[in-house]
């Protein structure tokens, strides 16, 4: 096909059905986020969008091919669709836009509000985050070498990360242990002369199935007697082929193996790295990892929300496909279904407003000035995407839960949300804490309105009584 007619068809396809273009990407940005975006982040988002929606969602099919067959080859092969993919990101100007402006040097030059809402265009596409180089883990191990590295830490790890000429993984949950709370993680890191020395096992290591993969940051505990427990943990670079380790095997995502980063299952048998590979100091692993996953949360929400986008999408396409006909009618003709798509529709747009909110807080100040606005996006987002997945699915009824869509791939991702970077039950337990403690002002708050409310009642000469109130006694006329 010509270059020429393949504009006519993608100019075709980007028409809606009233004959006009739909609003950019740019135009779609909720009002009240529009004040806190650039103009070169608008007109990036917009190539972003047709980034995305004209080549990566089309590409994700033939990235998942070239994967091939097998264990052995889905954790050794690379498509080379997706080298195809990051050079035409990098022509675009689409490269490392996840590192905020007002903290990194070393990123594109975006504040989190305005890189969330390309995130979310990314998340519509399995191939787009990995080719535009702002896909996870590689996205927080970057962010963390960047923020806390030495000189030649960045210079070792850091600039081939930005490059995208290698990968990483993150080596925080541990197999033994409830590592929802990361205060029990047993991974021992001694120190002996000029060397660290680590043993034990870390699994749902994301990304440590790739062999591009050339670095973990790993957390361990490093001083276990200290009497604060937030204090015994170290945060450590470890190179992957250093001697010792053993990646035993990769574990699936309701039967998905995420090839070819995966989730590896791996020991540490006396793994020694040089003491200078340490992250920020020892006992500080808490101040590393807090840092490293407060904006993470939103990267992900971001994401989420797109697929929930996608999904909706699916959703809407299938109703109104001439060949379905169930009883007789389109399904779009059945308004139980046209009911699902409209509180689709609230639920995705409330949700994209709480991780705005939560983005602009974050670039504000910092994460930690933020922990209630992601505590809440984390928390609300993975659930609302499985609430329309799930509802595009049922739609699509046998089609749905195949691998005719992406719809069932995309459900099994969400449900992980709920899980990485902290279970639901943990953010909801410290916001309910947090929320918790302001109990006694409000008691005590209430109390004193109903006092005031007396003093009013005889201010104004008036015997408080409830509006309701009968006092009707058996065998007697009421008085009213």
């Amino acid at each position: 096909m010509s270059s020429q007619k393949k504009s006519e068809v993608s100019q075709k396809l980007m028409v809606n059905a009233t004959g006009t273009a739909p609003a950019p990407a740019s135009e779609k940005i909720p009002l009240i986020a529009r004040p806190f975006v650039s103009d070169r982040a608008k007109k990036t988002l917009d190539i972003v969008e047709k980034f995305v929606e004209e080549e990566c969602i089309p590409a994700d099919s033939i990235f998942n091919q070239q994967l091939g067959e097998g264990t052995a080859k889905r954790f050794t092969g690379h498509p080379p669709i997706m080298e195809d993919l990051k050079d035409r990101a990098k022509e675009l100007g689409l490269w490392n836009m996840f590192l905020p402006k007002n903290h990194f040097k070393e990123g594109a030059g975006f504040s989190n509000l305005e890189y969330g809402l390309m995130a979310e265009y990314l998340g519509k596409s399995r191939t787009a985050s990995e080719a535009t180089n702002c896909a996870a883990p590689d996205t927080g191990n970057m962010e963390v070498i960047a923020k806390y590295g030495t000189p030649e830490q960045k210079k070792q790890w850091l600039q081939p990360l930005l490059d995208g000429k290698m990968r990483s993984a993150f080596l925080m949950t541990e197999p033994d242990v409830a590592s929802s709370d990361a205060t029990n993680i047993t991974l021992n890191i001694r120190k002996e002369g000029n060397e660290y020395v680590l043993n034990g096992s870390k699994w749902w290591s994301s990304g440590a199935g790739d062999e591009r993969c050339k670095i973990y940051i790993v957390m361990g505990k490093s001083d276990p007697q200290n009497s604060n427990v937030y204090r015994q943990q170290s945060v450590i670079l470890v190179p992957a082929d250093t001697p010792g380790i053993t990646i035993h095997r990769m574990l699936g995502v309701f039967g998905y193996d995420d090839a070819p980063h995966g989730h590896g299952h791996i020991s540490f048998d006396n793994v020694r790295v040089p003491a200078s590979n340490m992250v920020l100091g020892e006992g500080r692993g808490f101040e590393v990892i807090q840092g490293r996953l407060g904006p993470g949360r939103i990267h992900h929400a971001m994401r989420s929300i797109g697929a929930a986008e996608r999904a909706l999408e699916f959703f809407v396409a299938r109703l109104n496909d001439p060949r379905k006909k169930p009883f007789g009618k389109q399904l779009h003709e059945h308004g139980i279904m046209l009911e699902r798509v409209a509180r689709s529709r609230i639920e995705i747009d409330s949700a994209r407003l709480l991780v705005l909110n939560a983005a602009i807080t974050i670039d504000s100040k910092d994460a930690k000035f933020a922990l209630k606005e992601i505590a809440e996006a984390k928390v609300l987002i993975p659930t609302m995407a499985l609430t329309v997945i799930d509802r595009a699915i049922q739609a699509f009824g046998g089609a749905g839960v195949s691998q005719d869509t992406p719809l069932a791939n995309m459900w099994a991702q969400g449900r992980t949300m709920r899980i990485v970077d902290g279970p639901d039950e943990v953010h909801l337990l410290q916001l309910g804490k947090n929320e918790n403690k302001r109990g006694k002002f409000l008691l005590d708050r209430i109390e004193w309105q109903k006092q005031k409310g007396d003093e009013m009642a005889k201010k104004y000469g008036i015997t408080r009584r409830d509006p309701l109130q009968l006092d009707r006694v058996s065998g007697t006329k009421s008085k009213l």
